[in-house]
């Protein structure tokens, strides 16, 4: 096995998720297995509690694990299937390590930081590393490891580095290698590019007792020669270890910058990898579809009516889906993102600038897409982008909580049930067209929702959702809420009304 370690400096959300998964896709182009480990320092057990706007997107893998956004972003550049203990956290570990100490496996030592934790990160890594994560269930060769979320010197990672100091010795050199992502600043006033918090930031590191051997640069415009020399110089690298990546037209390029720049030569070299020496056809078709979404002419603008837009990385999943959906017609994708409270009338007695550039963004849209949320801030705004869309005949998608307030509004607005709500919101309500689910459990927070992989089997072949996906027996979803469907009263009367099939499909909120 050969791990990959990718690491940050300067500033967190600097781009190592994007890089290690385009380091992983040049690899796995060169006909290599290859999987991929995220390490957050946080000691929540998983992503699944927190608020979009700390820690953006919680992204769900088939086995219903609520894991960060990076491991997304594996999924669609590898096209693997990971799993929630690919999502490595201190919760995680301390929670093991504790479990195991309840349980007298140390046989009465005193159970430290190290060796005992660091034992437990290095071992969780080399067991995950095996696990199968391609369709035809091949071990992986190589495992990309991001480690941390922030950058190197924060408290809270400072087990992990000690983990992977140890580490790189027990696998051995020619099998472990360290990726370090640093940021190269360039203030307006001067335009230069500044080398020093790079410097500073590999200083740290191998202080630590890591050494780079690969540094790259995230920075606006292409590393000048000079900065890459010193860069070379003051951070004991050759200059061919230093790796540009500048900002790009579509995330999608970062991989064939990557490969122009000799890093699968590199690490080729520097890991010994088995790489066959072929035309790489998928780097090939990589580029088509780089350079395609470059010429896209034609523009297609889509509101997005959410309660977190003031952090895109919130709705990650979605934006990319319909970036790929764009792509596959040949459209530009244009997100209006809209807070759905501007468009509430509170906003118009507050601040009525905002509430009518909120409506204008969304009546000049090609279609709405409503995402999901929790709570009750925002809902009526939802409902007034979706009973506007309805009425204007606008292509609408409603997700989760979006599918939900869809149900709601029809209730209210067609079928004249003005009570028509969910339990989320109001429990007492006379028409509770959305109802929470059995395994719900109210008194826990974290993993008590209906999460990942489950199979929809469509029983009628009538149905109008079986027909959107093809005319299949049935489709697999992943899922991520809490309340479901509606009650069998608005079922039969939409049934009645020749509104839905007889199998009431429709009405599910998947």
């Amino acid at each position: 096995m050969k791990y990959i370690l990718v690491t940050g400096g300067v500033i967190s959300g600097i781009g190592k998720g994007i890089i290690a998964s385009s380091v992983g896709t040049i690899l796995k182009s060169c006909g290599l297995h290859v999987t991929a480990i995220k390490i957050d320092p946080y000691i929540n057990i998983d992503a699944g509690t927190f608020s979009p706007y700390e820690h953006g997107e919680v992204f769900v893998l088939d086995d219903g694990g609520e894991v960060d956004l990076d491991l997304g972003n594996y999924e669609r550049f590898l096209d693997i299937r990971l799993t929630r203990d690919n999502n490595l956290t201190t919760g995680k570990i301390y929670q093991s390590v504790i479990n195991k100490e309840r349980r007298g496996d140390y046989l009465g030592k005193t159970v430290q930081v190290v060796p005992h934790i660091t034992d437990a990160i290095q071992e969780w890594v080399m067991k995950q590393a095996m696990i199968p994560v391609d369709c035809d269930g091949v071990e992986p060769q190589v495992c990309v490891i991001e480690q941390l979320g922030g950058t190197v010197g924060d408290i809270e990672s400072m087990p992990f580095i000690e983990a992977f100091r140890q580490f790189q010795f027990k696998v051995k050199r020619e099998n472990f290698c360290n990726i370090h992502v640093s940021l190269i600043p360039q203030p307006n006033t001067t335009g230069e590019q500044k080398t020093k918090p790079t410097q500073n930031s590999v200083r740290e590191l191998r202080g630590l007792g890591l050494s780079p051997d690969l540094i790259m640069c995230r920075c606006s415009s292409p590393l000048e020669t000079a900065v890459k020399e010193k860069i070379s110089m003051f951070c004991h690298v050759e200059p061919t270890q230093v790796i540009c990546v500048q900002d790009v037209s579509s995330v999608y390029r970062v991989p064939l910058l990557l490969e122009d720049q000799g890093v699968v030569s590199y690490l080729c070299q520097r890991l010994n990898l088995p790489i066959e020496r072929r035309p790489r056809k998928m780097l090939t078709k990589w580029k088509e579809m780089a350079d395609r979404s470059d010429r896209l002419l034609e523009h297609v603008s889509i509101a997005l009516v959410g309660k977190y837009t003031k952090l895109a990385d919130s709705y990650t999943s979605v934006i990319k889906a319909l970036e790929h959906s764009a792509l596959a017609i040949n459209h530009k994708l244009e997100v209006k993102y809209i807070d759905s409270a501007d468009l509430e009338t509170t906003t118009l007695q507050d601040e009525p600038v905002k509430y009518h550039e909120a409506w204008q963004k969304l009546c000049s849209s090609d279609g709405v897409l409503v995402p999901g949320g929790f709570g009750v801030r925002g809902t009526e705004g939802k409902m007034l982008a979706i009973n506007w869309a309805r009425k204007q005949n606008k292509p609408l998608l409603g997700v989760c909580l979006g599918m939900q307030l869809a149900v709601c509004e029809f209730a209210r607005n067609v079928l004249g049930w003005e009570d028509a709500n969910s339990t989320e919101f109001n429990p007492e309500s006379k028409y509770p067209v959305v109802i929470d689910m059995p395994e719900h459990n109210p008194g826990q927070m974290g993993g008590t929702m209906r999460l990942g992989k489950r199979r929809t089997i469509f029983k009628s072949s009538t149905s109008v959702l079986r027909k959107l996906y093809g005319d299949v027996e049935y489709v697999e979803e992943r899922h991520r809420h809490r309340f479901e469907k509606c009650c069998p009263r608005l079922a039969r009367t939409l049934h009645h009304a020749s509104l839905l099939p007889a199998d009431g499909h429709s009405c599910t909120t998947l």
